[in-house]
């Protein structure tokens, strides 16, 4: 509930909302650290007395301060954890002028384990999956730190422990970085794990460690290179490539022809890192161009503002998409001013 009051020669509006009592304190956070974030992203100013909250300023912003609070509310009434990186992301969501609620996007949980649940912090986050339960055929691209991989590997777990799947196998094109493989020490074995060592990783965070060799013996969980997937229908399974943007044309082809009855398939890459030799061109750019129209294939972009890991993460994908749009955009202005002084030279000979 609020109310308002109208400042005409400032053009200001002061809004009074009451919060239930015991919403407050998980609301303006440890030492009032989401009272600050609200206070560094908003313009409204904030005042909060006992379970009141006072909001004075322009009309615009106090209303967007109203929804901000509101959302904010609803998350702590589902009794889901609240910090100020959501406080930012719920206004960067509603500033965008979504049509979800905030609210939902953060309250969405795939997998809890030890206290630890696991869920979509974006916007985007929470449409990639929910793309993944629509679809058979999910591409989840986009830059390093999106979740890409993680809330695939989730929805993976939740599908097996839900037994919608009998299994998970999870797959990397073992590109190698500078070195080849048959120069390295060590088994087969020892050559790849390094390659797949990511998607153990992810694995341990979601499952009993102890639970994993055991699966993993059985077959319900597999681990492997994209080779070993040549030949093979992959029924009643969900199945995971990663990296994919260092899959082959041909090798992507492969991979998603194993696709089999019961399957579920989701493939993530960044198609600005690939690490083919040779220029090859990355199967995974050219999935998105080949298989868009396809009905049951769909393809989830995430951007830097999905970036769920250290901040300065974000600010250096930015960094670089705009110092690679500003040699692109440089050297096309070269390569036309080129083509205009050559083009007397060439008469005049």
């Amino acid at each position: 509930m609020s109310e308002h009051s109208e400042f005409p020669a400032e053009r200001q509006v002061r809004s009074s909302m009451e919060l239930a009592p015991d919403a407050v304190p998980p609301l303006l956070g440890a030492s009032d650290e989401n009272l600050r974030a609200l206070e560094q992203v908003l313009s409204a100013d904030i005042h909060v007395r006992g379970n009141a909250v006072t909001l004075t300023g322009k009309v615009a912003d106090v209303a967007l301060a109203e929804r901000v609070i509101s959302e904010l509310a609803a998350v702590v009434k589902r009794a889901q954890p609240l910090t100020p990186d959501a406080v930012r992301r719920t206004v960067a969501m509603l500033t965008e002028g979504v049509s979800e609620s905030p609210a939902e996007v953060l309250s969405l949980d795939i997998l809890s384990r030890r206290g630890k649940t696991i869920r979509p912090k974006t916007l985007n986050q929470k449409r990639y999956v929910d793309a993944i339960d629509a679809n058979t055929i999910v591409f989840g691209i986009g830059p390093a730190g999106t979740g890409k991989t993680y809330l695939a590997m989730a929805k993976a777990v939740q599908a097996l422990q839900a037994k919608q799947v009998s299994r998970i196998i999870l797959t990397r094109p073992a590109v190698e970085a500078g070195e080849r493989l048959g120069f390295l020490p060590g088994t087969l074995h020892e050559k790849i794990d390094p390659y797949l060592r990511p998607l153990h990783d992810a694995l341990h965070d979601m499952m009993d460690v102890e639970a994993i060799p055991k699966l993993m013996q059985a077959g319900v969980i597999e681990v492997a290179p994209l080779a070993y997937m040549r030949g093979r229908t992959l029924n009643d399974a969900f199945i995971i490539l990663d990296e994919a943007q260092n899959t082959t044309a041909e090798q992507m082809k492969m991979f998603l022809t194993r696709l089999g009855f019961g399957a579920k398939i989701v493939v993530t890459g960044d198609v600005t890192q690939v690490d083919l030799p040779g220029g090859a061109r990355s199967g995974l750019r050219a999935a998105s161009e080949i298989l868009t129209e396809v009905d049951d294939i769909h393809f989830a972009h995430l951007t830097s503002s999905d970036v769920v890991r250290h901040r300065l993460v974000s600010e250096i994908v930015d960094a670089y998409e705009r110092f690679e749009s500003s040699r692109e955009s440089n050297e096309q202005i070269g390569n036309r001013a080129e083509r205009r002084s050559g083009g007397p030279r060439s008469a005049r000979r």
